[in-house]
């Protein structure tokens, strides 16, 4: 089976808690290879941008004001199947009911404050990379 890739960001939340380390080892010992990694501040703009989809949604606002308040670390990650393992990886959107041992368990405080971002499908993997990263950036597919 080809390798894919997907999108991981490590919000606010857990930067702020000098986790993304903690959560970066978590990353690798499942499996996942990082093929780009940075920390950025997110504008206003790009917050808003990359969460377009949910612009009609109630919580877009407090969405953006969340993922703009400090850095977050935002990385391409690679591996067999590598949207469905790390959606699996990170565990259930409220920490409450994610399994135990899955990263949002570990480093989540609650359902807005989740430690992670993953891609939800393979097709918003690939526009979630190319928003975040030029192709100069990621390292070439093996």
């Amino acid at each position: 089976m080809a390798a894919q890739r997907t999108l991981c960001i490590v919000k606010p939340d857990a930067v702020e808690k000098r986790r993304s380390g903690a959560i970066l080892q978590c990353i690798e010992e499942s499996g996942f290879k990082l093929v780009a990694l940075k920390m950025t501040h997110l504008s206003r703009g790009e917050a808003e941008g990359f969460y377009e989809v949910h612009r009609q949604r109630p919580f877009f606002g407090e969405l953006v004001e969340f993922m703009t308040r400090s850095p977050v670390v935002i990385a391409v990650l690679e591996r067999d199947e590598a949207v469905t393992a790390w959606r699996d990886a990170m565990g259930a959107t409220d920490p409450a009911k994610a399994a135990a041992g899955t990263i949002r368990k570990q480093f989540g405080a609650n359902v807005g404050e989740n430690a992670t971002h993953g891609s939800d499908s393979l097709d918003n993997a690939r526009r979630e990379i190319a928003y975040f990263f030029a192709g100069t950036e990621v390292s070439p597919t093996a």
